[in-house]
């Protein structure tokens, strides 16, 4: 069951990243970031309530409390990484956002040790996390004419600089951080109440939804900014996708036995907004990136395979 939630984690949260990349990109709007939070608090903020009200599941002060440092380090790595996707390609911005997959896979081997993962399964994970790594590698070092060939396509125009990359980077390394201590934390929580991961998902849910509501006073009611439906709506497309996906990663990674092979699956979801970039925002591929792309869908199928 783990691969399929990973799975579905993939293509929800590849499709956040298309949109959140629409609502997101635009120089003119230097909130645009802390809208995004908006966004997704308000969606997931009402997920929340679904599953309180409507599935009974059991959330209190001391579960929102004890999840309180995963929901941060998640909420800050999202944050950064709406940021960084004013001033850098979704190509390029996603492949280094979600190499935290593969430190994942290297603490739990660290930490853990390879327990009844068999050889196979081992080199799936380092297929995987070759590709992902190697498609950051192969945007970062791209041609200078091919770059502009793209940027030309797409009509918007990137400048290399120690921010665009930063951002991306601090994702992934506060992303490897959460993903690491949310498999311990869950663990905790299901000896505090009988919905376990429903409950640790509500809590990061809840704990959104306080953030966005602190985006909005700051945003709209301090800094007087308006919120135009026609700009906002590719926000909360993403933020469907971006709830949807949370849901279904919530159970993946709860599993501890697999959460070496389940982390890397969830973090090559960058492999499909490298497709979705190319195709909606046309943003052009080489063949390396094909190559890289072909890695991470052959470590995918293994690792289905050895699940059947």
């Amino acid at each position: 069951m783990w691969f399929w939630l990973s799975l579905i984690t993939l293509l929800c949260w590849s499709g956040s990243d298309l949109f959140s990349k629409i609502g997101c990109r635009d120089p003119k709007d230097k909130y645009g970031h802390l809208k995004m939070v908006m966004a997704v608090g308000v969606v997931m903020g009402l997920h929340a309530a679904w599953e309180i009200f409507m599935n009974g599941v059991e959330i209190n002060l001391q579960v929102i409390v004890t999840y309180l440092p995963v929901s941060l380090l998640y909420i800050l790595s999202m944050t950064l990484g709406y940021v960084g996707l004013r001033y850098i390609e979704l190509s390029i911005s996603s492949p280094i956002c979600n190499s935290s997959g593969a430190l994942v896979a290297v603490l739990s081997l660290v930490t853990g040790g390879i327990g009844a993962v068999n050889g196979w399964q081992l080199g799936a994970v380092a297929l995987v996390c070759a590709g992902v790594i190697g498609l950051g590698v192969v945007e970062s070092r791209e041609d200078e004419d091919l770059r502009a060939a793209r940027q030309q396509a797409s009509n918007y125009r990137y400048a290399k600089s120690w921010l665009a990359l930063a951002l991306p980077v601090a994702y992934c390394l506060l992303d490897a951080a959460g993903t690491f201590a949310d498999n311990l934390v869950i663990a905790k929580i299901g000896t505090m109440t009988a919905s376990g991961e429903a409950s640790a998902n509500v809590a990061y849910e809840l704990t959104f939804l306080f953030a966005a509501v602190v985006s909005f006073v700051y945003v709209v009611l301090i800094r007087r900014d308006r919120l135009v439906p026609k700009m906002e709506a590719p926000k909360y497309v993403g933020a469907v996708f971006e709830t949807a996906g949370q849901f279904a990663y919530i159970y993946a990674i709860a599993d501890p036995e697999h959460l070496m092979l389940s982390a890397p699956i969830i973090s090559s979801y960058c492999a499909a907004s490298v497709l979705w970039g190319r195709v909606f925002l046309k943003e052009k591929l080489s063949w390396k990136h094909y190559a890289m792309i072909l890695l991470v869908v052959a470590g995918i199928a293994i690792l289905g395979l050895f699940d059947a």
